[in-house]
């Protein structure tokens, strides 16, 4: 089969993808970032990503740009949003789009590759200067992780089986990074009609004991993908 060759007399941007991974680590939210190894940003932190191969599908060069740069792989990616604002990149016209991930930790080693010489994690709140525009995709990623704690179960991840409503507030607050009302909170909680009481107390510190619950269905969390 002969491939048929194109020419056109205006010029082409080209396309990039760039990943933000979000988790907990020592109470505090945190992403992952690389040291990129190559001009433009030399030595600088960046998110994990690159350029879209011609015959590669989006979402597969985000999962190949995100091993390559960070030995992570097999987490749920879900796409974000386009940035292309003209000289975001120094190199050329370059549209990325840009994906994000929510996800325990623990189990992930960070083995950097690639055009990447390091990788390592950095709390949400005290992030190093940043290459390109990758600050503005970080606050959208954050923006649409808040949204989705509304009205889905992804923080549950992070909550063992069973958990009282203090547990579930802590987890919350870390992942919108400020204090929540706590009598709004859990009665917000209780209207998602997504936990229920397990029977049992549990009592932290000197506070008296507190309702321990469960998720309705543990086999049904939400994941971003």
């Amino acid at each position: 089969m002969t491939q048929t060759l194109y020419s056109y007399a205006y010029p082409h941007p080209a396309v990039t993808t760039d990943v933000v991974v979000f988790t907990i680590r020592d109470r505090r939210l945190q992403l992952l970032l690389i040291r990129r190894a190559m001009e433009p940003f030399q030595g600088h932190w960046a998110l994990p990503g690159g350029f879209l191969n011609i015959d590669e599908d989006l979402e597969r060069c985000a999962t190949r740009e995100l091993k390559e740069e960070t030995g992570v792989h097999g987490v749920y990616l879900e796409q974000l949003c386009t940035f292309g604002r003209p000289g975001r990149d120094p190199r050329e016209r370059v549209i990325s789009v840009a994906y994000f991930a929510l996800v325990p930790s623990e189990h992930l080693t960070l083995q950097p590759t690639s055009d990447a010489s390091d990788a390592a994690w950095f709390p949400q709140a005290k992030l190093p200067p940043l290459a390109f525009d990758h600050d503005e995709i970080i606050r959208t990623a954050h923006g649409r992780l808040i949204a989705k704690l509304d009205y889905s179960t992804i923080a549950f991840q992070f909550l063992p089986e069973t958990f009282t409503l203090s547990e579930l507030q802590d987890t919350y607050e870390i992942l919108v990074d400020e204090a929540l009302d706590k009598r709004n909170f859990r009665k917000w909680a209780l209207a998602l009609e997504q936990i229920e009481e397990t029977g049992e107390l549990r009592r932290r510190g000197n506070h008296r004991p507190a309702r321990v619950y469960q998720l309705t269905h543990r086999d049904r969390i939400d994941y971003i993908r």
